[in-house]
C-alpha cells in the first residue's frame, strides 16, 4: 500500500553495482530500510545525492506491515539545504549529529514528536545566521528528552555537580565517577533553560566545549545500551577550535 511520509536519511549501504539500502527515519513508520535500485548509475532517475546523511525528504513508499526491506515509489529532497553544504562548520556538525542520532535511535514505530524535533532542528541549523559552535550541545540535551533520559532541571547556586548516571544536580560529589563539576554543571543548567534562538547568549570556549561534549557523549552511553563508540566528535573538535 502506497503511503506518503517525510523522512530523514540516517545511513546508506551499497548493494550490488548500482543499488543502495537506505535507512531512513520516517515520520509515519519510524526507522525503516529501503532498497533503492539503480541509484548509483550515471543516468539514474534519482541521484545518490538524495541520500546524503540527514537529508530531509518527502517520500511515497510501499509500506509492508510485515517489516523487512521496503521500497520507495517517489522521492523528493525538500526542504533543500541552503547553507549546510557550503559551510564547513555546519557540515561537520551535521556529520556528528548524524552519528549520534543513528547510534541512539531504536525506533521502529512512529514517533511523530521525535521526528518533528529532529526535522525542525536540522532546518534551524541550516538557516541559522549566528555562530553555531554550541548547537550540538543544546541539540543533545533536547534530544535526550525524546529518548527518555532528560536531566532533572533542579540546578541551584549550590549545585556544584551534575550526576551523569542519574541525570540530577547535586550539592556534594556523588560516590561514583560519572559526574561533572563546575563550570560544566552550570553549562548543563544553562542548556536546559535556553532555546536554539538563544545560542549566542551561551559563552563556552573551545577547551570547555570539548570537555562538555565528551561529558554529554558519556551521558548518552550511560543511558543507551549498545550505543557503540562515537568517532566524529574528534573531527568536529578540530573544526571548532
Amino acid at each position: 500500500m502506497l503511503q506518503k511520509t517525510r523522512g530523514i536519511v540516517l545511513k546508506t549501504t551499497n548493494y550490488s553495482e548500482s543499488s543502495i539500502v537506505a535507512q531512513i527515519f520516517t515520520e509515519k513508520f519510524g526507522v525503516q530500510s529501503y532498497m533503492v535500485n539503480g541509484v548509483r548509475k550515471t543516468k539514474a532517475k534519482n541521484s545518490a545525492n538524495l541520500f546524503q546523511p540527514l537529508n530531509l525528504l518527502e517520500l511515497v513508499v510501499y509500506n509492508k506491515a510485515s517489516g523487512g526491506i521496503q521500497r520507495i515509489s517517489e522521492i523528493r529532497n525538500t526542504p533543500v539545504y541552503m547553507n549546510i553544504p557550503f559551510d564547513i562548520v555546519k557540515g561537520s556538525l551535521l556529520m556528528f549529529l548524524n552519528e549520534m542520532i543513528y547510534k541512539s535511535f531504536k525506533q521502529e514505530t512512529e514517533d511523530s514528536q521525535l521526528f518533528e524535533f529532529v526535522f525542525n532542528s536540522i532546518q534551524f541549523l541550516d538557516l541559522y545566521q549566528g555562530n553555531p559552535a554550541n548547537f550540538h550541545l543544546l541539540f543533545l540535551i533536547r534530544l535526550s528528552k525524546y529518548l527518555g533520559f532528560y536531566p532533572d532541571n533542579s540546578y541551584a547556586a549550590t549545585s556544584h555537580y551534575f550526576d551523569l548516571k542519574n541525570g540530577v544536580f547535586l550539592k556534594s560529589q556523588p560516590l561514583h565517577p560519572q559526574y561533572i563539576s563546575q563550570p560544566y554543571s552550570n553549562f548543563v543548567a544553562q542548556l536546559l533553560n535556553i532555546h536554539f534562538e538563544d545560542l549566542e547568549n551561551l559563552t563556552i570556549n573551545a577547551a570547555q566545549r570539548k570537555v562538555l561534549l565528551q561529558a554529554l557523549i558519556d551521558f548518552y552511553h550511560l543511558h543507551i545500551d549498545g550505543m557503540g563508540i562515537i568517532y566524529s566528535h574528534e573531527v568536529l573538535e578540530e573544526i571548532l577550535r
